[in-house]
């Protein structure tokens, strides 16, 4: 039994493109021909994934750059646009240069290898498997929604050390990080060799899927490795100039609040466009991205209402956010009753880290990024073994070596589930953690972290852009 998992899996692998077996539509799945794929490729999926990776982009650009952008200090706006915008330029760049390859490719159990270097094989008439028997999309539309995932990871993480952090060295650091531990999180996580090929390569797939471990659309490739890479990053890097002594607050909360409902809105194609396919299950990851965000707003904001007495823009921004990542590994896994539940638990877990933990441990994680990212994917991903279970409607587990692929409810082992669920998101927190302290080590000993506090204190706009936001 192959547990459903998520986004482009989907395989890639070099069988994929070297099959020749017959295609069976009865008894043992066999692999089809590339010129079997092409008759199986519907063209509303590759629109709907098409549509889905403009709506991912649009996650970065703007609605990243402009809710991170509002949260900062005026001299301190236009620096994270900036950063925002040229880490998903460098990642699209460095995505279809080698890392591509370096997901979704045959290799090891830990990360792929270079046969598609610079989209090498790939063009046109080749093919992506989805998640069911005898669907595919082009191969190019795969490429296309992943490289989206890429370029948002790494733009997740500068929000934890925001307003200290020297331009070129963040660049530097985007490419070794995208190299050294996001593309080979997505092959440990999302790489199989496709539903047909299971028979010919049932060992072609990443560790984590090999595990068990669900993750629909990123809770650990995305969320939870950015979260404890931004902790790591505001850690080493120090608490800005004048922190706990001086006021920081945000600048523009109406451009943090537009922010959040673009990413709200862009987190469906994040969401459901990881099914691959325009089917029911699309149409279940939406209805639960929307539940979820929506409980987890009123959950924060009823949470600030007990607290304080009065709830916050801010507050109900930052709880959508929370309700979007810890609902996105279970997207097309659980249930909308349940994905309310899910959007509820976690705001209060979040609004405590954010509020109360972080205070007191008296770190600097500017705009939140581990409270809401790391925690909020950390409590998604573990919950995803609750919610998938059939008892609860969630989708189960499919095995898909039969045609078509199907689910046993009976199977389901929920105490199983959440155990592998735990050990994936543990491998996740050392790998990404440890990886990524050694990559601030090395570029802050060569090329250094930090801007001067002269800098720091001008405000980055402009020691590093030479520009202002505003010219008032």
């Amino acid at each position: 039994m192959i547990r459903k998992m998520i986004c482009g899996l989907a395989g890639t692998g070099a069988s994929l493109f070297a099959a020749t077996a017959a295609l069976a539509q009865d008894g043992p799945i066999k692999a089809p021909t590339v010129e079997q794929m092409a008759g199986m490729v519907n063209k509303g999926d590759t629109t709907w994934m098409l549509i889905s990776s403009a709506l991912v982009l649009m996650m970065s650009v703007p609605a990243l750059a402009l809710f991170y952008g509002g949260l900062v200090r005026t001299k301190n706006m236009l620096s994270v646009l900036m950063q925002v915008f040229m880490i998903v330029s460098v990642a699209a760049l460095v995505w279809v240069s080698w890392g591509y390859s370096m997901a979704f490719t045959s290799g090891n159990a830990f990360v792929g290898g270079f046969s598609k270097i610079f989209l090498m094989g790939v063009d046109a008439t080749t093919y992506a498997a989805t998640f069911s028997n005898n669907v595919y999309i082009p191969e190019y539309a795969f490429v296309i929604f992943q490289m989206t995932f890429a370029c948002i990871t790494p733009a997740l993480i500068v929000g934890a050390f925001a307003e200290r952090v020297k331009f070129s060295a963040l660049m530097v650091f985007t490419v070794l990080w995208l190299t050294c531990i996001y593309f080979p999180m997505a092959h440990m996580v999302w790489y199989w060799a496709g539903p047909d090929f299971l028979v010919d390569a049932p060992t072609d797939a990443g560790l984590l899927w090999g595990w068990g471990a669900l993750d629909f659309a990123g809770g650990t490739v995305v969320h939870i490795n950015a979260g404890i890479a931004g902790l790591v990053g505001c850690l080493m890097i120090g608490k800005r100039v004048g922190f706990g002594k001086e006021a920081t607050p945000p600048h523009s909360l109406t451009m943090t609040m537009i922010g959040a409902s673009l990413l709200w809105v862009g987190w469906f194609g994040f969401n459901a466009g990881s099914n691959l396919e325009a089917n029911g299950v699309t149409a279940v990851a939406f209805i639960n991205t929307f539940v979820a965000t929506a409980a987890a707003a009123v959950s924060w904001a009823i949470v600030e209402q007990l607290h304080h007495g009065k709830p916050s823009m801010l507050g109900a921004a930052t709880g959508a956010v929370a309700g979007l990542v810890a609902i996105t590994p279970a997207s097309g896994l659980g249930a909308p009753m349940t994905s309310i539940v899910l959007g509820l638990v976690v705001s209060p877990i979040c609004y405590l880290f954010v509020s109360t933990i972080k205070n007191k441990l008296k770190y600097d994680d500017t705009l939140d990024v581990f409270g809401v990212h790391g925690v909020g994917g950390i409590v998604g991903a573990i919950a995803t073994g609750i919610v998938a279970a059939p008892s609860l409607g969630g989708q189960g587990v499919f095995d898909y070596t039969v045609f078509p692929a199907g689910f046993d409810a009976a199977s389901y082992d929920m105490g199983k589930q959440v155990f592998t669920q735990i050990k994936a998101v543990l491998f996740t927190l050392v790998f990404s953690g440890l990886g990524s302290a050694i990559l601030f080590f090395i570029i802050d000993k060569t090329l250094g972290l930090r801007p001067t506090e002269e800098a720091e204190r001008e405000g980055l706009d402009i020691s590093e852009h030479g520009e202002r936001a505003y010219n008032y």
